[in-house]
């Protein structure tokens, strides 16, 4: 078997990991990414290391990110049921602050002047109310047809969740009448109730597939001129794999691509070390992203926001972002408080240290006035910092709230780490997870140089630094699966439950599940998950109930009440028994498992570890005598004690003295907690 290829494209750099499995090798590089064509970052990638034929071939991308997140997509037109148009607009009748008289809503993605109604109606028991008027569709039809701005059609109908019959004769005319407009209908993306959410996702849906379309067709094309890659696929907000062909129709699916790869390293790592419960934490130049791996599995959601009050609700890791990066800036608020980001320096000018120009103090630069970051040695040494810099920026603060340059600098870590530290108890404590129960895996360029202190605040006793940090998203793209996630409002009570229905609609998912996998070429044994969004009657939020069946009986039905009382109790503290549940929707999963590299062990330890050097490193009570590992030479079964700065080519791992360090079969390095008695 030839080799594989894990591309992370993110907005600075292209990631890549390869494997070839005759040698069991791993090796990782990047590229300078090119936002106005991504392929030409991917290709050059491929042509400073790749000389051999790639069996496989998976890559996450932030094209769909970004052009959302940009507002640079495309010119949709929206059409819906008479009387609805103005669903995008009026949203939801929440505030984001309730006191800021000068908050305004987000603006949906489409124009009011581009929306149209079709006169059509049909009941919530699947019943035609009022026919489809096929006249007035065609009209708007070859309205939208004539106007050259409108690159694509969004349709959503009042009912279809329960009857798409509609949606799809309107899909028909519109393929026909426009030809080269793409169309997007909710049923394909979203069978759910709640209009505005389904409306929001397929209006962004079809705000991005031309651009989406477009880019995934020039890579396509191009990679097969080359004549020497196998298959390709491209990395879902889920995390799972899917076709070129199959993303270009639905492309909302991308909308987080690029994150999910250091999930599913982490979930890889997990299943490697016997480790059930991680949460990971990803800290780059700008951004922070944190999630959990919960006995083994990936954490999902569908509660995501592009801003407040536009969703997009579609299957994907539960990741949560916020403004906590090496490149965050500090700054004084008004109250003379000491703040840090979420503005962040980004790549240009970047921190201060960098040298371009940039003179905000930043975390970076904050870790250099602390010597946990070695300026001659950042980047493997490809790219030296300057000291100077870096201490007349962070000066400017201590200045200003009267401190020394490094109770400044230790003071802008402490904030960062307490923002991360803030973002991994939404992703733990509000969800009732117990930190002590969860092992820290940090990766990205910045999230070794923090680990240790986020555990200590975070009050986790264990941590992972995985074999290549800076590249571990990349890392993660080669371990994933093929993967569909889809869902059906079927709304009933356990006071009127109907058996039936519910097991024809788990039937048909699980075979249209299935049936799409197949479709794409994926074959083999499929592994399907079932589960149920349930709540109190009531209540306005849903807890995800797993099954494990595929009929619906007396006896599953009333284990499947007996269960969520349970999973309500587990997540809220308390349960309701004899109080009327409500289901919402059925969600089935269908997973097709890809090959995966077998990574091979590293060689053993025979003597103790010896540091390269020594350094005076400031940590919470004062400059320490430091020592200065170099990673690539540590093996497996190597030990030691904090304080100890551990240093690669695309990171550096800080170790404060209350831990130790070992590394394992694999080069993974594990810290934990040093007891004292």
């Amino acid at each position: 078997m030839a080799r594989i290829l894990g591309i992370d494209v993110g907005g600075t750099f292209t990631d890549f990991v390869s494997y070839d499995p005759k040698t069991q090798a791993l090796e990782v590089w990047k590229t300078s990414s090119t936002p106005g064509d991504p392929s030409d970052g991917i290709l050059n990638g491929m042509a400073q290391k790749i000389s051999d034929k790639v069996e496989y071939m998976r890559f996450g991308t932030t094209v769909a990110t970004n052009a959302i997140l940009e507002r640079k997509g495309a010119k949709v037109a929206f059409v819906t049921t008479q009387g609805f148009k103005d669903v995008p607009f009026i949203q939801r009748g929440k505030r984001k602050s309730h006191y800021d008289i000068t908050w305004i809503k987000s603006k949906p993605l489409v124009k009011r002047r581009d929306c149209y109604e079709i006169d059509e109606r049909v009941t919530p028991r699947e019943g035609i109310y009022k026919p489809l008027n096929e006249s007035q569709a065609r009209e708007v039809a070859k309205k939208i047809n004539s106007d050259p701005e409108i690159e694509s059609i969004a349709i959503c109908l009042l009912c279809s969740y329960i009857f798409p019959e509609h949606e799809r004769q309107l899909k028909a005319i519109f393929e026909t009448e426009c030809p080269n407009k793409p169309v997007s209908i909710s049923y394909d993306l979203l069978p759910k109730w709640k209009e505005h959410e389904r409306s929001s996702t397929t209006i962004a849906d079809a705000y991005i597939k031309p651009i989406v379309s477009k880019n995934l067709q020039l890579l396509q094309d191009r990679v097969e001129a080359r004549g020497d890659i196998g298959k390709i696929a491209v990395i879902k907000s889920n995390g799972g794999e899917i076709t070129l062909q199959a993303a270009r129709q639905f492309p909302i699916h991308l909308s987080l691509s690029g994150p999910t790869g250091g999930v599913i390293g982490a979930k890889y790592i997990a299943n490697l070390s016997g480790i059930s419960n991680l949460v990971t934490l990803d800290m780059g130049g700008t951004s922070t992203d944190v999630s959990t791996v919960v006995n083994a599995r990936e954490s999902f959601t569908t509660s995501y926001e592009i801003e407040f009050g536009i969703p997009i609700q579609i299957p994907m890791l539960d990741i949560r972002t916020m403004g906590a990066g090496g490149g965050s800036i500090a700054w004084i608020d008004k109250g003379g408080m000491l703040r840090v980001g979420p503005q962040s320096a980004g790549a240009q000018p970047g921190p201060a240290c960098y040298s371009r120009g940039g003179e905000e103090p930043t975390v970076t630069d904050a870790n250099v006035v602390l010597s946990r970051i070695n300026p001659s040695n950042f980047l493997g040494g490809e790219m030296g910092l300057d000291v100077a810099a870096a201490k007349n920026a962070v000066q400017k603060v201590a200045d200003e709230i009267k401190v020394t340059i490094d109770e400044a600098a230790i003071g802008i870590v402490q904030i960062a780490n307490n923002n991360m530290v803030g973002a991994l108890r939404m992703v733990l404590t509000e969800r009732g997870l117990d930190p002590r129960d969860f092992t820290l895996l940090a990766f990205g360029g910045a999230g070794p140089v923090h680990i240790t202190d986020v555990m200590h605040s975070a009050n986790i006793s264990s941590g992972i630094v995985p074999n290549y940090p800076g590249q571990f998203s990349a890392f993660g793209f080669i371990m994933t699966d093929a993967r569909i996630d889809l869902e059906r409002t079927a709304q009933m009570t356990s006071k009127a439950f109907d058996e039936e229905h519910a097991s024809r609609v788990l039937s048909d998912l699980v075979k249209e599940a299935e049936e799409s996998l197949s479709a794409q070429g994926y074959s083999g044994t499929l592994e399907v998950y079932r589960s149920l969004e349930m709540r109190y009657f009531g209540q306005n939020h849903e807890l995800e109930v797993p099954i494990a069946f595929d009929v619906f009986d007396d006896l599953t039905t009333a284990e499947v009440w007996e269960r969520f009382h349970s999973v309500h109790k587990a997540r809220y503290g308390f349960d309701i028994p004899g109080e009327t549940i409500e289901l919402i929707s059925i969600k089935v999963t269908a997973v097709s498992v890809t090959l995966k590299p077998s990574l091979p062990e590293i060689e053993k330890a025979i003597t103790s570890a010896e540091p390269m050097s020594t350094r005076e490193v400031r940590f919470d009570s004062g400059y320490l005598n430091t020592a200065v590992y170099s990673r690539a030479k540590l093996k497996a079964g190597d030990h030691f004690n904090g304080p100890a700065i551990i240093e690669e080519g695309a990171s550096v791992t800080v170790i404060r003295p209350e831990y130790n360090v070992k590394i394992d079969p694999y080069g993974n390095i594990l810290i934990g907690e040093i007891v004292t008695n």
